[in-house]
């Protein structure tokens, strides 16, 4: 099966990897423009366009998509299948119509539900248990073209989105291969999506890091560990700096103080009043000009514990 491989980031260059593994013949790879990158801002690769070089294989880098120009190299490579795997660009129905086999996309979430951006930071920022991974048909609207497989697997209660983005990386690959071996053997299913029971999520951006102290104990974990690796929970102290929190624990204690007031603060961390006079437990933090570090060798070092009454 001759293969044209659409994708940008470390999700997508986990499939084309994968690809490569199982000799499927890639006749070329779509990825964004390079973009400037760290402190000195020089253009940088995306791990997709890292992975096609290593491998010798041809990049295209089109700057739009409607133009014509990626219809034209599309057309010339001639592939049977379009592969498109977080690829972040909106392909025309011309593109989608050149292969025989269509176009196949790898979703980090159990479709319908989180399409758009961020499916999986969100599944673990909602509290979800369960989510996966879902191989579909693309069609002209985001996500929402008929489903060809999923795999399920269970969200670890202190798991970070990092940690679940890596296990579903790997798991969008292997199910990926699964995909394209069936629908060139003509065994693949095709099943439509429910559309009224789609939900939508939104990228992530710094507006959202405040910890917000009136919500349940796991409404708080679920936002700490959903926000790593970014863009990170975070608490405003009284002296006007912000600290990073990434770690927490529950306590199963109730007391009788507002909603961010200190409770506490030990070996064990910086108990912190929630909603309902529950408590939670800083355990990890980073404030500015430190290192990140456990709460109790911050606490050996910081008794101005006034700082995180009434955050």
């Amino acid at each position: 099966m001759r293969v044209v491989f659409m994708g940008t980031p470390d999700f997508a260059a986990a499939s084309l990897k994968k690809l490569i593994e199982e000799d499927y013949e890639i006749a070329g790879v779509f990825t964004q423009p390079d973009k400037p990158k760290g402190r000195g801002m020089e253009m940088a690769f995306s791990p997709v366009k890292e992975v096609a070089i290593a491998h010798n294989l041809p990049v295209f880098q089109p700057e739009k998509m409607r133009d014509g120009t990626a219809l034209g190299i599309v057309k010339e490579l001639n592939p049977d299948i379009l592969v498109v795997v977080a690829y972040g660009r909106i392909l025309p129905d011309d593109i989608l119509a050149v292969p025989k086999y269509g176009a196949v996309n790898v979703h980090g979430s159990l479709l319908p539900k989180y399409r758009g951006a961020a499916p999986i930071q969100w599944a673990v920022l909602n509290g979800d248990t369960v989510t996966g991974v879902t191989t579909m048909y693309l069609a002209h609207d985001m996500d929402a073209g008929d489903i060809i497989y999923t795999a399920e697997t269970e969200i670890g209660e202190f798991e970070t989105a990092g940690e679940l983005f890596d296990r579903l990386m790997d798991m969008g690959a292997e199910l990926l291969v699964k995909t394209l071996r069936d629908i060139e053997a003509g065994t693949a299913p095709r099943t439509p999506q429910d559309h009224s029971r789609a939900s939508y999520v939104k990228m992530l951006d710094k507006s959202i890091c405040p910890i917000d102290w009136n919500k349940s104990p796991r409404e708080i974990v679920k936002h700490i560990y959903g926000l790593q690796p970014w863009p990170v929970a975070t608490v405003n102290l009284r002296d006007g700096t912000t600290a990073r929190v990434f770690g927490a624990a529950y306590t199963e204690r109730h007391s009788g103080k507002k909603p961010g007031q200190l409770v506490e603060a030990g070996k064990d961390g910086i108990e912190i009043a929630c909603a309902d006079g529950e408590t939670l437990l800083i355990t990890e933090l980073q404030v500015p000009g430190k290192k990140r570090m456990k709460a109790a060798d911050y606490l050996r070092g910081n008794r101005d514990l006034h700082l995180w009454d009434g955050i």
